[in-house]
């Protein structure tokens, strides 16, 4: 289980990831709009097919960012009625507390993880096939 300390960490931690990710969510918004009211018009039908490539490419990532953002969001409220570092899988699956802890290693590299390691893979698999 964590420890209170811990809590505090992975708030800080959430709210670190989450500054870094709004910052690229808006740049690559911008970036596609921008470059979507470019009033230079392009001299090759190739230049209309990058272009056209090059804005998707940059709303997908934002599309992937805006994901994350709400899965911080999510996260902190985890942390807030004390549910954080739970895996959501496992208590759903009637398992205690205790047994359904995500371990500290996945949690410092994914802070808004909902499910422990086998629960995901469990779940990916299922998505695949």
């Amino acid at each position: 289980m964590l420890k209170a300390e811990d809590y505090e960490h992975f708030r800080d931690l959430l709210h670190k990831v989450e500054t870094r990710i709004r910052g690229d969510y808006e740049h690559l918004t911008d970036e596609a709009l921008e470059n979507f009211g470019d009033s230079r018009s392009p001299q090759h039908l190739a230049e209309l097919g990058t272009d056209a490539y090059e804005r998707e490419f940059s709303l997908r990532f934002a599309e992937s960012d805006q994901h994350v953002l709400e899965e911080i969001q999510a996260a902190l409220g985890r942390i807030q009625d004390g549910t954080y570092g739970l895996c959501e899988d496992c208590l759903a699956s009637g398992k205690s507390n205790a047994k359904a802890v995500i371990p500290k290693t996945r949690l410092k590299e994914i802070p808004y993880a909902r499910h422990c390691v086998s629960c995901e893979r469990e779940r990916e698999s299922r998505e695949a096939g």
